[in-house]
C-alpha cells in the first residue's frame, strides 16, 4: 500500500483509467467481431456496422486506449475485408 498522498491519488487514478479502457477495448473488439460475421455471412447492414467500428476505433485511438499506427490497422483491416466481400 501506498504511503504518500500522490501516491494513493495515483492508484484511484490508475484504477478508473483502467476501467474506461478495459470498457473501449471490449467495446471495439466486440463490433469488430460483429462486423466481420456480417461481412462473412453477406448481410445487408454490413456498411453500418463497419462505420461504427470504425467510428469506435477512432474514439479509442483518441483517448489513447490504442495508439495511432494500432488503430489505422485494424481500421485498414476492416475495410479490406468489406472491399473483399464486395459490399460497399
Amino acid at each position: 500500500m501506498a504511503n504518500i498522498k500522490s501516491a494513493k491519488k495515483r492508484i484511484k487514478t490508475s484504477a478508473r483509467n483502467r476501467q474506461l479502457n478495459l470498457f473501449y477495448k471490449n467495446k471495439v473488439k466486440r463490433l469488430m467481431k460483429e462486423a466481420i460475421k456480417a461481412i462473412s455471412e453477406k448481410k445487408e447492414n454490413v456498411l453500418e456496422l463497419v462505420k461504427t467500428a470504425q467510428k469506435w476505433i477512432d474514439k479509442a485511438a483518441i483517448k489513447k486506449v490504442y495508439k495511432k499506427n494500432n488503430a489505422a490497422r485494424k481500421k485498414s483491416r476492416l475495410m479490406r475485408l468489406n472491399a473483399a466481400s464486395g459490399k460497399r
